[in-house]
């Protein structure tokens, strides 16, 4: 039988509420149950504690004369056992026989008493075969379980009372002619609209039923007025079409509709140029998709049709990457997107390559301060070895903190490039400042710099990447070029837009297969090569992306005679970046 509006909304009503009205006895029974349990529990916590107190203050192993002479200020029916922590009884009240009581280890009360201090169970009695609420009490050494018969009194005690359940049923009658009441009006008003909507359907708009004056008959008025606006909007929706499928075909992505029968129904151009990459011969056909076994994981996923309406794989071929992704609509039409991911893909790779190499260079100082403070820690060390010990935790952490201001200044430089403020840079007043700052260094090693560029020379650009590029430049001769070497740092030619600089070491050099890759970050020419000098194997990565940064280039070479020499040009200062 179908029900009408009326009948429909008096059930739901009708439904909700009294879900709603059991749950509420039900929560309400449950919780006046657990409240009078643990009233009653809170009074057999009492009985446990004056027996131990009166055990405690006896100390006589005869635990029968001590609890005896209690019970009569206990209940009459009440059982008393002590029970040890192995789970031996050697006191009940009621058995005269303890020695042919099981073990009560494993007693449900005596479990959980052990587990949290406390615990209580009904159960009927393996022993004397009677049903007791049992409450057990962990007292070092030994357990304390006190139990109430469940009998017809203990029973009527944590019954809960049923004065609330004959409120809600008082409540549930009286909610039940309101629910009458609105499911009548709801119903009136709703049978109006339905004529409306059965009247409008036809086109005869002037026939209108007359609607009440109450949130019904505004509702009617306002769908005759949305009917006369459906031509209107008709027209609109067929010119947001015709551009939502210009979008399409300009797309950036390969798109193509597919009927439920998989038959093709709109696709740009970039969905066939797409597919004739992916597949060996030339087609015109979207179908194709369906046949080709480099699709098969599509043709599977559209087979199986599971209850997932999406899926997505990528496509290796002719050197790209393609993803291709295939949307299930509820008429059971689907659409497949296939989009060339090839740069995606490698960035994605870089990136994961960059934070293994983090990770990476991270492990060692952080290996190695733990284990400097370890030995600080748990070693028996004097002053002067603790000292020791701490000094290098310190030094690895100057390193670590390096590391991580390197990597910072490169991703500010590639992801905040905007962050850096442009001014007039002097170059010979920055080298200066860079040799001095390492000038400790620089004679430890007996490192010889000649500067040949003048003093006037001036770039637009950010002192702090121009000062990082020659300060690491510095840092790399330091570390790798020996000792007793020359430093020429020169400004060997210049045209409208750029100065063009060189810096040189008669150091050691490097090998012709290493010098395309000096650059990479944290590429090592020998393994452990940064970590063995205290450099962070950013520095030269640092050098070309501030060039970069400035539209300048840069190369590295060896020289004729031994050394390395590096070739870059910076900005004038009339160029804007």
């Amino acid at each position: 039988m179908k029900l009408n509006y009326k009948q429909k909304i008096f059930a739901y009503f009708l439904l909700v509420f009294a879900l709603f009205s059991v749950g509420i006895v039900v929560f309400e029974q449950l919780n006046a149950k657990k409240y009078k349990t643990e009233a009653l529990e809170e009074k057999l916590d009492t009985y446990a504690g004056i027996i131990n107190e009166a055990l405690t203050r006896s100390k006589a192993t005869d635990y029968q004369l001590t609890i005896d002479s209690l019970l009569q200020i206990f209940p009459e029916n009440i059982r008393i056992t002590l029970v040890n922590a192995p789970g031996v009884v050697v006191y009940d009240n009621v058995i005269a026989d303890i020695s042919k009581m099981e073990n009560h280890a494993t007693r449900p009360e005596i479990a959980k008493a052990r587990k949290a201090g406390s615990g209580s169970f009904i159960r009927l009695s393996a022993t004397n075969k009677h049903e007791y609420l049992y409450y057990a009490k962990w007292f070092t050494p030994y357990f304390i379980r006190v139990a109430l018969p469940y009998d017809i009194q203990v029973k009527a005690f944590l019954h809960p009372n049923n004065l609330f359940l004959y409120y809600i049923i008082a409540l549930f009658v009286v909610a039940l002619f309101f629910i009458n009441f609105i499911s009548n009006r709801f119903g009136k008003s709703m049978k109006q609209l339905h004529d409306f909507t059965l009247v409008a359907e036809k086109g005869n708009i002037n026939s209108l039923p007359k609607f009440p004056n109450d949130e019904f008959g505004e509702v009617g008025n306002k769908i005759a007025e949305n009917y006369k606006q459906l031509a209107d909007n008709r027209k609109k929706i067929a010119l947001e079409q015709k551009k939502l499928l210009q979008h399409i075909l300009n797309s950036e992505e390969g798109l193509c509709f597919f009927s439920p029968d998989k038959k093709a129904e709109f696709k740009n151009g970039l969905f066939l140029q797409y597919i004739n990459t992916i597949i060996d011969e030339p087609t015109i056909d979207p179908s194709v998709i369906f046949h080709e076994e480099v699709f098969r994981e599509i043709q599977s996923f559209l087979s199986d049709r599971t209850d997932d309406s999406y899926f997505e794989t990528k496509i290796e071929k002719q050197g790209k990457i393609f993803a291709v992704r295939v949307n299930i609509f509820e008429s059971n039409g689907f659409e497949i997107t296939i989009n060339d991911v090839t740069q995606q893909e490698k960035n994605q790779l870089l990136k994961q390559e960059m934070t293994s190499n983090i990770a990476h260079e991270l492990r060692t100082p952080v290996t190695s301060i733990r284990g400097y403070l370890e030995t600080v820690l748990e070693q028996p060390l004097n002053e002067e070895q603790e000292k020791h010990f701490i000094t290098k935790a310190y030094q690895q952490t100057l390193a670590l903190s390096a590391l991580i201001q390197d990597i910072t200044l490169i991703n500010k430089i590639e992801e905040a490039p905007g962050s850096f403020a442009m001014e007039p840079v002097k170059i010979h007043s920055i080298i200066k400042t860079a040799e001095e700052d390492l000038d400790r260094q620089i004679a430890t090693q007996n490192i010889d710099i000649k500067i040949n560029i003048p003093e006037n020379i001036e770039i637009r650009g950010n002192y702090t990447l121009i000062y990082s590029v020659f300060r690491n430049l510095m840092d790399n001769v330091i570390l790798y070029a020996g000792k007793n070497v020359s430093v020429i740092i020169n400004k060997y030619d210049e045209d409208n837009e750029f100065y063009y600089f060189s810096f040189a070491d008669t150091g050691v050099g490097v090998s012709e297969t290493h010098l395309n890759r000096l650059f990479e970050r944290f590429y090592r020419i020998t393994e452990g090569r940064t970590r063995d000098t205290g450099g962070t194997g950013l520095g030269l990565s640092i050098v070309k992306n501030a060039i970069l940064f400035h539209k300048g280039t840069i190369v590295a070479k060896n020289r004729a005679h031994g050394g390395l020499e590096f070739l870059f040009k910076l900005p004038k200062s009339k160029l804007t970046l």
